[in-house]
């Protein structure tokens, strides 16, 4: 079914589904629940709607970082959590995995925790233009 479908849905589905470390029930969850009903203009947009986004706080002097708003889709924010683990395994020469190994990889549990959701964030804001323009060789080869 999913071949025959000519729905725009479908293509960004196919789009997802065709990068190597995103399955078919994580590229359907991208794909139709998350990047067909809505046009997204920069990466702020893509992790706000997906609760991923940073929570500062100020308070005269004081300023510093909550951690993510979690206001989001949170079965978009899980799933994104999920193929970044699964990135990281299945694409461990892309650039995504080198930032996460240069910057995370030798700190503790709670740095490679914080590193995780961050690399959650960078590969769902690059998925995005994958899933908007049905462009699959701007992250097979990263």
């Amino acid at each position: 079914r999913m071949k025959a479908g000519k729905d725009p849905g479908l293509e960004k589905v196919r789009a997802l589904f065709a990068l190597q470390g995103i399955g078919l029930g994580a590229a359907w969850t991208y794909g139709l629940e998350f990047f067909s009903w809505r046009e997204f203009h920069n990466g702020k947009e893509v992790g706000a709607l997906a609760g991923l986004a940073p929570t500062p706080h100020q308070s005269g002097e004081l300023e510093h970082e909550l951690g993510i708003s979690r206001a989001g889709n949170r079965w978009v924010r899980g799933l994104a959590i999920e193929i970044a683990w699964g990135w990281l395994r299945h694409q461990p020469d892309s650039a995504l995995s080198r930032w996460y190994q240069e910057r995370f990889a030798r700190g503790g549990p709670r740095a490679r925790k914080v590193g995780i959701v961050a690399n959650g964030i960078r590969q769902l804001i690059e998925t995005s233009p994958v899933a908007l323009s049905s462009q699959v060789e701007l992250l097979v080869h990263l």
